[in-house]
C-alpha cells in the first residue's frame, strides 16, 4: 500500500532503505522496477510504460538497461504499519557495464538479487553478486517469472541457496509480469536491509556515484549524502578538485526530478549548480560544505581500465571539433570511458578510446551518432601489450602503429583475463575445446547442481574480444553465460601483421595477433581488400606481411583500355606497335600511381571485421 511521502531531508534514517536490482539481461529486472513502481504510487497508471526506467532510446530497441537510474518511492509495512521511504538503484547486468553496478553498489545497504525461475543463475549475476558481498550488502535472493510454464522454482531456489549460503525457504518467489509476491518482496526489504548510517550534526559529506550532462541546466550530480545535511543556495566544495559552486537546486528522482529543501543522511538525490564544464564534476568525488568543509573525503571509486581499445574517426575530418566535444560530454554519462587523440595518415584526425568490452564499444558509438548526429568509423579492436626489446627498453602497445618495428623485442606480454562459463554439464566437452583452441588454462570446475556447472579458465583477452562469446553460444546453443575480470599479463607470441598496397603499409588495417593466427588474418584481410577496391589501370598487390616477410598476397587486375579499337585492317605490326606502346605506359604508371583507398572501403573492411578464427571457417 503506498505511503504518503516524507518530505526530502525531513526523513529520519531509521525509515531509509537503499537498495538495488542486480539481475542478467532479460531477467525481468526493468519489469520488477515498473512493478515496484506502480505499487508505491509513484507513477500513476496514465504515465506508466514498460521499461519506465530505460531513458535511452538504445536501452528500449535493445531491451537491455546501460545506465544506472535511481528512483525514490514511499512504502507502508504491512507487517508493522511504518512508512518508510526507498531508494531503488535500477543496475545494467551485462559484464561491460560492471563499473555502473560497481558504483551503484557503493551508494546501497541491499541488494536484491534477481534470478529467472526458468534459467537460473547466470555468470555475469555472480560476478555482480561477488561485488555486493565485498560491499558487506544484504542479500536478499528472489526467482523471477514463476508464471512461465518452464519454470522451476524448487531446482533453482537450491542453486542460489547452495551459492549464497542461505535455506531455499528464504528465497523469494515472484512474477514481476503479474504483480504477484512483489509487495511481499518489498516489506522483505524494509525488514532486511539495514538502515543507513551516518551523523546529521557533523560538516556535509555526500558521494558523487554518477552524474549527467543536461544542455538547459549543465551538469546534473547524484549524490548519496553520508553525514550532514545539504541544501540549496549553500556553497559547496569539490574534495578533489577544490571547485565551489552555489547549490541552484536540490531534489530527489520520483521518477522525475522533484526539487526539495534538502536531502539528509543516508538520502540518494541530485544537485544541479549550473556549471557547464564536465570535468566539474567528477564520479567518486565528495561533495561538502565551502564554509565548513569536511577534513577526510570519503573512499572514492576504483577507475576502471579498458579492456579493448579502438579508434573512432569522423567521416568526414570537419567534425572532429564536434567528436572531441560529444566525447567531453559522454564520458560524464559514462565514467568508464577513456580516450587521446591519434591521428591516421589513411582516416586523418580522431581518437583512441577504451572501453570495457565490445558492447561498451558498440553502445558508445551508437549513442555518438544518434545524440550528437555524427557519423563514425570505428577501426578493429585491440587489446594493450607491453613490448620489451633486447636493450631494457619497454613500450605500451594500445595501437598497431605504436608496435617497434626493426628493432629486437626480447619478450611481449599480453593482457589475460580470469573468465567463469556457467553452463549445462552436457556441453563441458564443447566449451573446453573452444576455450582450448584459445590457448586457455583450466583453472577449476564446480557443480552448481546437478545439471549446471560452472568452469573457471584464464585466457588471453584479445582472444575473447571478437568472437568467442558468439561461438560459445552457438556451441551450447545458447545456454552458457560468460563473465571476466582481469587477470594480470603472461609472455606470449605475437607478431604485427601490416597490410600493403603497391609495397605501400596501410596503418588501419594494421593488427596484432599471435603468430599461429598471422596467416588466417593475413588472408581474410587481402582477400576482403581485393573486392573492395577498385581496379586501377594496373596491376595493384595487396600483400600482407610480417616484418620483410610477405604470409599472403591478392592482386587487383587492370582495367584494360582496348587501344586496338580504332585499328581495322593494316599490317600485325601496327597492333604490335600500339601493344607495345601500352605497356611501356601501364610499367611508367605502375611506378609513380598511387592507389587510393575510398573511404567506402575503409568502412567495410574495418565494420565487419572478422577474427582470425571465423576466417579459418
Amino acid at each position: 500500500m503506498p505511503a504518503i511521502p516524507s518530505p526530502p531531508g525531513d526523513t529520519p534514517p531509521g525509515r531509509i532503505r537503499n537498495f538495488s536490482i542486480i539481475a542478467h539481461i532479460d531477467h525481468g529486472k526493468s519489469t520488477l522496477a515498473d512493478q515496484m513502481l506502480r505499487l508505491t504510487g509513484v507513477v500513476d497508471a496514465r504515465q506508466a510504460r514498460a521499461q519506465y526506467l530505460d531513458r535511452m532510446d538504445i536501452e528500449r530497441e535493445r531491451g537491455i538497461t546501460i545506465k544506472s537510474q535511481n528512483v525514490r518511492m514511499p512504502w507502508r509495512s504491512k507487517a508493522d504499519g511504518t512508512d518508510y521511504t526507498l531508494h531503488m538503484i535500477d543496475t545494467p547486468g551485462h559484464v561491460d557495464f560492471t563499473y555502473e553496478v560497481s558504483r551503484s553498489l557503493a551508494a546501497c545497504e541491499g541488494a536484491v538479487l534477481l534470478v529467472d525461475a526458468a534459467q537460473g543463475i547466470e555468470a555475469q549475476t555472480l560476478a555482480n553478486l561477488y561485488l555486493a558481498l565485498e560491499n558487506d550488502l544484504q542479500i536478499i535472493p528472489v526467482l523471477n517469472k514463476i508464471d512461465l510454464p518452464a519454470a522451476q522454482p524448487d531446482l533453482y531456489a537450491a542453486e542460489l541457496a547452495h551459492i549464497i549460503g542461505c535455506e531455499p525457504d528464504d528465497v523469494l518467489r515472484v512474477s514481476a509480469k503479474t504483480g504477484q509476491g512483489v509487495e511481499e518482496l518489498l516489506d522483505v526489504i524494509c525488514r532486511v536491509v539495514p538502515a543507513p548510517v551516518g551523523d546529521a550534526d557533523v560538516q556535509a559529506r555526500a558521494m558523487i556515484f554518477d552524474s549527467v550532462y543536461d544542455i538547459y541546466r549543465g551538469v546534473i550530480t547524484y549524490v548519496r549524502v553520508i553525514d550532514g545535511k545539504i541544501t540549496p543556495r549553500q556553497k559547496i566544495k569539490m574534495m578533489s578538485t577544490g571547485a565551489t559552486h552555489e547549490l541552484l537546486e536540490v531534489g530527489v528522482i520520483s521518477p522525475e526530478p522533484v526539487p526539495s529543501q534538502g536531502l539528509g543522511v543516508g538520502e540518494v538525490g541530485y544537485l544541479i549548480t549550473g556549471v557547464k564544464d564536465v570535468r566539474q564534476s567528477k564520479v567518486g568525488d565528495t561533495v561538502t560544505d565551502a564554509a565548513k568543509p569536511a577534513t577526510q573525503a570519503l573512499g572514492g571509486y576504483r577507475d576502471p581500465n579498458p579492456m579493448v581499445y579502438s579508434g573512432l574517426f569522423p567521416i568526414d575530418g570537419s567534425d572532429f571539433p564536434l567528436l572531441r566535444d560529444a566525447l567531453d560530454r559522454l564520458r560524464l554519462n559514462d565514467a568508464a570511458l577513456v580516450y587521446e587523440p591519434e591521428s591516421s595518415g589513411a582516416l586523418g584526425f580522431g581518437f583512441r578510446c577504451g572501453f570495457l568490452g565490445l558492447l561498451h564499444l558498440e553502445i558508445t558509438r551508437d549513442r555518438l551518432e544518434r545524440e550528437f548526429g555524427l557519423d563514425l568509423i570505428s577501426t578493429a579492436p585491440n587489446v594493450v601489450n607491453r613490448v620489451v626489446l633486447e636493450d631494457g627498453r619497454e613500450f605500451v602497445v594500445t595501437n598497431p602503429s605504436d608496435w617497434p618495428s626493426g628493432q629486437k623485442i626480447a619478450e611481449i606480454h599480453e593482457p589475460v583475463v580470469k573468465a567463469m562459463v556457467i553452463a549445462p554439464s552436457e556441453y563441458i566437452g564443447a566449451i573446453m575445446e573452444l576455450c582450448q583452441n584459445r590457448r586457455g588454462n583450466l583453472m577449476g570446475m564446480d557443480y552448481l547442481s546437478e545439471t549446471r556447472v560452472e568452469l573457471r579458465y584464464t585466457l588471453p583477452l584479445g582472444e575473447i574480444i571478437f568472437d568467442f562469446f558468439d561461438a560459445l553460444k552457438s556451441r551450447t546453443r545458447g545456454y552458457a553465460s560468460l563473465d571476466y575480470e582481469e587477470a594480470g599479463e603472461q609472455a606470449a607470441e605475437l607478431v604485427k601483421v601490416d597490410i600493403l598496397l603497391q609495397g605501400e603499409p596501410v596503418d588501419a588495417f594494421s593488427a596484432i595477433v599471435h603468430k599461429d593466427k598471422a596467416y588466417a588474418y593475413g588472408t581474410m584481410m587481402t582477400t576482403k581488400l581485393r573486392e573492395l577496391i577498385p581496379r586501377q589501370q594496373f596491376e595493384v598487390p595487396i600483400q600482407a606481411a610480417i616484418g620483410s616477410r610477405v604470409i599472403a598476397r591478392e592482386s587487383i587486375r587492370a582495367i584494360r583500355k582496348d587501344v586496338l579499337a580504332k585499328c581495322y585492317g593494316g599490317d600485325i605490326t601496327r597492333k604490335r606497335k600500339l601493344l607495345e606502346k601500352q605497356k611501356e605506359g601501364k610499367k611508367r604508371m605502375k611506378m609513380v600511381g598511387r592507389v587510393e583507398v575510398p573511404q567506402e572501403a575503409f568502412i567495410a573492411a574495418l565494420s565487419t571485421s572478422e577474427s582470425p578464427e571465423s576466417a579459418k571457417k
